[in-house]
């Protein structure tokens, strides 16, 4: 149990966006220094460092020692660094580790940060990238799974788009029918999200969509639409993973309640009760001491709006096949029952994917320090995260959910 002796002392975030001029060191370093300075600690308090990216390597050609060159261009030297690759589950896969450092006693603060910059100058490059987030010696296989799934689907002339845009289409698909989920419930969740994010200056897009505009914008892939799905974007998030003893220190420390990475297993496709979402989610709880009514602000997984309420369903955030509809009632809304993506989400805040999850503990910690400004949850004091990336048989590949304790 990770209890109350580790918490998260400082954060920091770059604008997530478009980058023009800077390098992933350079995102890193901004991101670094804020949570140090948020923290009041300085570089040399560091004693371990867990540094992720994703493209860093098959967009710059940076291997083997990225997390080092990172870490040097900040200014913290001498120490262990591990550089982390774990999909979009990155950022959080890094902060799960930190945190497992200092719970081991191996360490009083320890540093995760995740960092990417896709924006290369070659777009057809930067989609490559995604073709490597699944089984790519059997191609066949996510075709077959894709068909079961969500049935033949002419996506011919929609435009550019990753492959995964394709897989939560199917799985769209597939949950409407089963669950009677609609697309007006679908683009609710966006425009919802997309209003979110008008006041995050951390954002990538700040324009707000209704539910109609949503409904009539470019079709990417049946039945989602461009607001529906993340952009492409560059960006760097940190945390500061701290002990007890620090904790007690420092101005505004976040309880760490749990942090719970899993993967998938070979369940059958209509099996949501066995889905890695349920089973990870589940063993957050049971570490976090608490159960799923007792979050107050969650940042999900919202590489398109349809996975927004997948994963509140499949944590219980929502009862299954509840989600849509509470999203079109204003229960995930600020001032709702139980708000979701404060920050606007990955389809507005955008997707920098190991810098994800690390950007949603951003914008958590700000929530349970009562930070957030006009975005703020009132009374917010148990925060959860969910955070996943690939795809392999039928569901993410990988999940890491945090609960956060004000």
């Amino acid at each position: 149990m990770v209890g109350t002796g580790v918490h998260i002392g400082g954060v920091g975030m770059t604008r997530f966006g478009v980058h023009e001029g800077e390098t992933p060191a350079s995102l890193a370093g901004q991101a670094i220094r804020d949570a140090l300075a948020d923290a009041g600690l300085g570089s040399d308090r560091v004693e371990v460092a867990f540094v992720g990216s994703t493209t860093g390597s098959a967009l710059h050609g940076q291997h083997m020692i990225g997390g080092e060159i990172v870490l040097r261009e900040a200014g913290i030297g001498a120490i262990p660094a591990f550089n982390v690759e774990n999909a979009c589950a990155t950022g959080t896969s890094a902060f799960h580790l930190a945190t497992a450092h200092v719970r081991a006693g191996l360490a009083d603060v320890a540093l995760a940060v995740g960092v990417e910059q896709m924006h290369v100058g070659d777009r057809a490059r930067t989609m490559q990238v995604f073709d490597g987030a699944y089984d790519v010696k059997h191609p066949e296989l996510l075709q077959q799974t894709l068909r079961e799934l969500g049935g033949d689907v002419d996506l011919d002339g929609l435009g550019d788009r990753s492959v995964f845009m394709d897989i939560y289409a199917a799985l769209a698909r597939a949950y409407m029918a089963e669950t009677g989920l609609t697309a007006r419930q679908i683009a609710a969740v966006s425009a919802k999200n997309h209003v979110h994010s008008v006041d995050n200056e951390r954002s990538h897009f700040r324009k707000p969509f209704t539910v109609d505009e949503v409904l009539a914008a470019r079709p990417l892939a049946p039945p989602l639409t461009v607001p529906m799905c993340s952009p492409v974007t560059d960006g760097a998030a940190a945390a500061l993973v701290v002990s007890a003893e620090v904790a007690a220190t420092l101005p505004a420390p976040i309880r760490v309640l749990a942090t719970v990475v899993g993967t998938g297993t070979d369940r059958e496709l209509g099996d949501w009760d066995a889905h890695i979402t349920r089973r990870v989610s589940a063993r957050a709880f049971e570490e976090a001491g608490v159960g799923p009514d007792a979050v107050d602000v969650a940042e999900l997984h919202d590489a398109t709006a349809f996975a927004e309420v997948l994963q509140a369903e499949m944590i219980g955030l929502f009862e299954r096949g509840a989600g849509g509809a509470a999203a079109e009632a204003g229960e995930s809304s600020i001032g709702g029952r139980l708000p979701i993506n404060t920050s606007g989400g990955l389809e507005s805040k955008g997707h920098p994917l190991a810098a994800t999850g690390l950007g949603q503990l951003f914008e958590l910690t700000e929530q349970l320090r009562g930070r957030a400004g006009s975005r703020q949850v009132e009374g917010a004091r148990i925060a959860l995260a969910e955070n996943g990336g690939g795809f392999h048989k039928g569901e993410d590949a990988v999940t890491a959910i945090t609960i956060l304790g004000a």
